[in-house]
């Protein structure tokens, strides 16, 4: 299971620097929350294409990045973030109309797609399209909402997204990778990983736990041995 920092919860007077350190500690995908004050329940704003192309510049082609769109209008407003130089553009399934438009957009333009859905969302309104997408994010928190525990409950939601995901490609489909985020540590890295999860984001516990971003990594990985 490959590991991706959240950058929302670093410090952002030393963004640069806390990026340079996930990198040097083997990080190869950062994943950037996108909020714009209106679609999260606490109106939060983080930020915009600006800081995602200051980051392109800083790590190179090498290093991918995907943007978590928390935003009302991803279908008007995602090519700012694809000519900002992410990889990959997630949006939400309870946010954008017609999504199998949205994907033919991205991919037209040499873009990733991803669809997240939030943790009390049926995973059905997806699977029309499942074939059509390079990964589906599943919240284990609601998004946008501080405080919040790991909620165990999207295990059924993400077993069923992972035997859906391994039919499409024994038939001979797209390889459809299944993400996780919302509350992932090292005490439950393993637990998410076993379900069948290719990626999982984490924030506070790769970046703002005692340690260096490597020794929380190093932590990570070796409960996932276990």
């Amino acid at each position: 299971m490959e590991i991706t920092p959240s950058i929302l919860t670093a410090d952002f007077c030393r963004l640069g620097e806390t990026i340079d350190e996930a990198i040097e500690a083997g990080i190869g995908w950062l994943h950037m929350d996108v909020m714009d004050g209106n679609w999260v329940v606490n109106r939060t704003i983080t930020f915009g294409p600006a800081l995602i192309k200051s980051v392109r510049e800083r790590v190179g082609p090498a290093v991918f990045i995907d943007c978590h769109l928390m935003i009302t209008n991803a279908e008007e407003a995602w090519e700012q973030y694809a000519n900002a130089g992410a990889n990959m553009v997630i949006a939400h399934i309870e946010a954008v109309e017609d999504f199998p438009k949205l994907i033919s957009d991205l991919h037209g333009s040499g873009v990733q797609s991803g669809c997240v859905i939030n943790p009390d969302t049926p995973i059905d309104g997806l699977l029309p399209f499942l074939t059509e997408l390079d990964l589906v994010l599943v919240m284990s928190v609601v998004p946008g909402k501080g405080g919040q525990s790991f909620i165990p409950q999207v295990e059924g939601k993400v077993r069923s997204l992972r035997e859906a995901i391994d039919s499409q490609i024994e038939n001979g489909g797209r390889e459809t990778k299944l993400m996780i985020d919302g509350g992932i540590k090292d005490h439950n890295a393993a637990l998410v990983s076993e379900w069948g999860i290719d990626i999982a984001v984490v924030g506070s516990g790769l970046i703002n736990n005692q340690g260096s971003i490597r020794e929380n990594l190093e932590s990570i990985t070796k409960s996932l041995e276990m």
